[in-house]
């Protein structure tokens, strides 16, 4: 048996494909992957570097695994290991090699270096988009992510994405539905496109895409709805200030481009908007979801607020929720601002104390409860597909099975899901419904976050 590994997974959905593309690269070099990090002789931290609560959770797992597993070899990759790679070589004895994001490939170097005895620190240049066959998918079965970006060039004052991982660049399209045309032949009924930015698709500096007069995430779109076969296409985060309205048409023509439009605003105030460094207003914000809700009255809105932004006074923090509660978002993610050494925001003035900022995404996070209560209730009665994850085992001796799935209205990890009961004694339910499996359901009834269902048959 060659050498194992274990995979400790952090960060969002691009730093998750970074994972499987690590998976994928040590599997083919010939190492043997374990689930239980006991049983690895090398145990890769795939950190995330974006905010202090999520690094601090990261360099916790580096000294959990240090102090639990000290006959392994530890490697830190991810964003982390990007950002403080030169302080980390000198000040994190406890992992055995540091392994940056710009180029995935170097792993095999990092692995045989370890192994040998060094103690390698590997970095490459933020160059193209780290891509490739991935065999092993950290997601449910039946979905996946597909990255067609890398970095971003919008600079918001407030993030560290463009320190970490470098400028705007975007893969072909023929990749990318290539990519998604090997993923459907495997089964995938769910493709999430992921980037930093959707909307800047093909606007990189060194893209090289030719200027057709019609955005270039169309184009992309256009060449993913010429594959046949079932499936969804999710678009996850488009930033609000040069949302592709092109793109509306070809979803009302391919349904199988859902009307889930993740739109991060951060903030409903005119002044912290413009310090983000984005260009539109509060009033701007709520027409595009206006203008997205006439066309697609049932589509789904996902935003993002940041609370506690430098020179965020009270009257801002309420223009924020006044904002929150006009969209009706069906789901928002809240989260308290935090200093990011290198970015502008990080010498602005005006610091709120952090207590304050957490106060105001508590805020925030109890308002959009109550809406996404409402909104939910709008879904009760009517038939709906969902993407089986997976079969709650039964434990209490009666006929009836549960399982959990998802919805076109709810994304992987981030919202709620589809509670489906079916009868345990009915063959074709129990052979349908498998993770991995379309099914037609009812909505019967909603709580905070999710939906209880009825299974109908074959979808």
């Amino acid at each position: 048996m060659g050498k194992t590994f274990f995979l400790d997974q952090h960060g969002c959905a691009k730093n998750q494909v970074d994972g499987e593309l690590l998976i994928a690269r040590l599997l083919a070099k010939g190492l043997v992957r374990v689930e239980d990090p006991s049983q690895a002789d090398l145990i890769i931290v795939n950190s995330c570097g974006f905010i202090e609560s999520a690094k601090a959770e990261s360099l916790d797992s580096v000294m959990d695994a240090r102090s639990s597993y000290p006959k392994s070899k530890i490697l830190l990759a991810g964003c982390l290991a990007e950002r403080y790679a030169d302080v980390f070589a000198s000040d994190l004895p406890e992992v055995d090699g540091i392994l940056g994001n710009g180029d995935l490939s170097l792993v095999d170097k990092a692995v045989d270096s370890l192994f040998a005895g060094d103690r390698p620190v590997l970095k490459a240049p933020q160059k193209g988009v780290c891509c490739g066959d991935r065999d092993s998918l950290l997601s449910f079965k039946g979905s996946a992510f597909v990255k067609i970006t890398e970095g971003c060039d919008n600079h918001c004052t407030f993030c560290a994405i463009p320190l970490i991982r470098g400028d705007l660049r975007s893969r072909p399209i023929a990749e990318v539905v290539e990519e998604i045309r090997r993923l459907v032949a495997r089964n995938v009924r769910e493709i999430n496109l992921i980037g930093q930015d959707l909307a800047s698709y093909g606007c990189g500096r060194e893209d090289g895409f030719a200027d057709s007069g019609r955005s270039h995430l169309l184009e992309l779109m256009e060449a993913i709805s010429a594959v046949p076969g079932r499936f969804w296409v999710r678009l996850l985060y488009i930033h609000p200030d040069h949302f592709n309205k092109d793109i509306l048409d070809l979803m009302a023509k391919d349904s199988r481009f859902l009307p889930y439009f993740d739109i991060p605003f951060q903030s409903g105030d005119d002044g912290i908007i413009r310090a983000m460094n984005r260009r539109g207003t509060a009033a701007s914000y709520a027409g595009l979801v206006r203008s997205i809700r006439d066309r697609f009255p049932e589509s789904s809105i996902r935003t993002t607020f940041l609370t506690g932004f430098p020179g965020e006074g009270e009257q801002a923090a309420e223009n924020t929720r006044a904002f929150l509660r006009e969209i009706q978002s069906d789901w928002s993610g809240c989260f308290a601002y935090s200093s990011e050494e290198g970015t502008p925001a990080a010498k602005m003035k005006g610091k709120i104390p952090h207590k304050k900022a957490e106060q105001r995404a508590a805020s925030l996070v109890e308002l959009q409860s109550a809406i996404t209560q409402e909104r939910l209730k709008t879904r009760v009665g009517k038939v709906y597909d969902v993407l089986v994850e997976e079969i709650v085992e039964n434990r209490d001796g009666t006929d009836e099975g549960l399982a959990i799935g998802r919805a076109w209205f709810q994304a992987p990890e981030v919202d709620g899901s589809v509670v489906l009961s079916y009868d345990l004694d009915d063959a074709e339910a129990v052979r349908q419904i498998v993770p991995g499996s379309f099914v037609k359901v009812r909505a019967v009834a909603s709580s905070e976050f999710d939906i209880s269902a009825e299974w109908l048959g074959a979808s």
